[in-house]
Parts: structure tokens; sequence; C-alpha cells
């Protein structure tokens, strides 16, 4: 298994609070991502470190049942300036289950989270303490594209 410690580090970006039942994350989500892309968000969150898009999954209510919330942003070195309406977040120091969504986005990555869904074995380990993909340069390869998730574990 490929399980990194990923250090600490900050993400600030915009947030809204959805759930997986009835579907309802993926218009909440899919409508996030509109906004960041639309009002182009990216150039507005200041002290950021790279254009790689996190997506944050975190403040979960029980599991991946319950209600969390979703942050779509950039990695930042502090916490400072945060812009009104974004909000900020310290992902800290963990241990994480990696995966690569390979293929046409956002299909590919939705893939890859039916598949952490459903997969027992793991969601017995979650620690559902913070979750978020990386949308690098290859985020913009078309049918050829990747994203890499990580899902906190407990240790």
């Amino acid at each position: 298994m490929n399980n990194p410690t990923i250090q600490k580090f900050y993400v600030i970006g915009i947030a809204t609070r959805t759930t997986n039942e009835n579907g309802q994350s993926a218009k909440d989500i899919e409508a996030l991502w509109g906004k960041f892309w639309g009002e182009e968000i990216q150039k507005q969150i200041p002290n950021k470190v790279s254009d790689e898009i996190y997506a944050v999954y975190t403040d979960y209510e029980t599991d991946f049942t319950g209600a969390y919330t979703t942050i779509v942003g950039l990695a930042v070195s502090s916490l400072e300036d945060i812009p009104k309406g974004f909000v900020g977040i310290t992902i800290e120091t963990a241990v994480y289950q990696k995966f690569v969504s390979k293929g046409k986005m956002p299909e590919a990555i939705l893939n890859t989270w039916l598949e952490i869904w459903g997969n027992t074995d793991l969601n017995l380990k979650r620690a559902y303490k913070a979750d978020f993909t990386i949308h690098g340069q290859k985020y913009y390869d078309g049918d050829n594209a990747e994203v890499e998730t990580f899902i906190s574990v407990k240790e």
C-alpha cells in the first residue's frame, strides 16, 4: 500500500457544506467548482505556493454517509489575509492512502470516490480528518488527465 505521511500545510479557498445523500454532493460540488472557475478564485488567493488546485473534504459529521465540508482552493504559505467570503484550513500532518484517478474528468474522480466508498476495509481505517484531491498540471490533459486523491487513515 502507498500510505505516505504528508506534512502540515494550509489551503485557502471557497467552501460548501454537503452530503452524499440523494446525490446532493454532486450538485453542490459541481456548483462550487463552477464558482471557482467562473469567478477566477485562484487569482484572488494570497500567499499561494503553487498553481495546483486542492479540493479538501473535511469537518465530517460522521463518515462519508453524513454531512461534510468541501473546500476548493490553493495551498498557501500562511493563513494570513484570507479574503472575505473565503475560508482557510490547516491540514495537519497525517498518514494517507493515495489513489490516482486517470482519464476524463470529473468522471475519473467520481469513479475513484465510488471505489473508496465501496471499500469496507478502507472505510474502517479512515480517520475522517481531511481528505483531498490535488489537481496539478496533468489535470488538464483531457482524456489522459490525472488527479491524486489522499484519504486520511488511522495510524
